[in-house]
This record gives structure tokens, sequence and C-alpha cells, in this order.
């Protein structure tokens, strides 16, 4: 296989394997951190989430079926699933991360560690 050829291959090879990156929002407040995720066409069964050490990872395959007897004729997403990988600060638990998905939209809230949660501090009177 000539040098060319081999880089072909790579590259064919690396767009079979991309991904879309959902568009996300994230919303900060004084006890931790949500984050909302556009998944539109990604039913709940091929959503997959995913913490390790203080990587997030938001993977999820696309189900858009065209109806029986009929062919698109232009479409815009050409890729069949998204992805999206987000580092965590060590301020974040990422071991009580909870997730609520409805009509394509992931909702992720990340509370912050109890280490950097704000505390009130009890002034004895001596």
């Amino acid at each position: 296989m000539t040098e060319q050829a081999t880089v072909a291959k790579a590259t064919e090879t690396h767009r079979s394997e991309g991904a879309l990156m959902p568009p996300v929002d994230v919303i900060e407040d004084v006890s931790g951190i949500t984050l909302y995720a556009d998944l539109p066409g990604v039913p709940k069964d091929r959503l997959s989430l995913q913490v390790e050490a203080n990587t997030l990872t938001i993977e999820g395959d696309l189900t858009l079926d065209a109806p029986e007897g009929m062919e698109a004729v232009h479409a815009e997403v050409g890729l069949p699933r998204f992805r999206r990988v987000f580092t965590l600060s060590r301020e974040l638990d990422g071991d009580k991360v909870s997730a609520d998905f409805n009509q394509g939209v992931l909702k992720l809230r990340i509370p912050k560690a109890a280490h950097a949660q704000l505390r009130k501090i009890d002034i004895r009177v001596s």
C-alpha cells in the first residue's frame, strides 16, 4: 500500500468515527452546575453518560428514520451520533451527577464537592 493510500484510509476511518458536538448550556450556581445538552433524534436507550476520573462524556446515537417509501433529498445531519467530552473541575462531585432526559434535551446536575461548598462558621462567645 502506498503512503498516499494509507493517509486516505486513515482519513476515511476518522470520518466514519466522527460525531456531532451537541450544543450545551452550562449554568453555575452556589451549589453546583447544570448542563443542558440538545440531543434531537436520540432515544433514551441510545444515550450514554460516563464519568471517569474528572472527565464527563456524553454520547448518543441518532435514529432519524425516513418514513417507509420515502428518501431524504437533503439532509443536514450527516453524522449518526453526538459526542461531547468535558473536564470537570475538582470543585465538582462527579460521583453525584444526576440526569434527566425529556424531549431531546438532557439535563445534568453536578453538585459541588463538600470541600467547595459554602460553609457558615459559627462564632462562639468566650
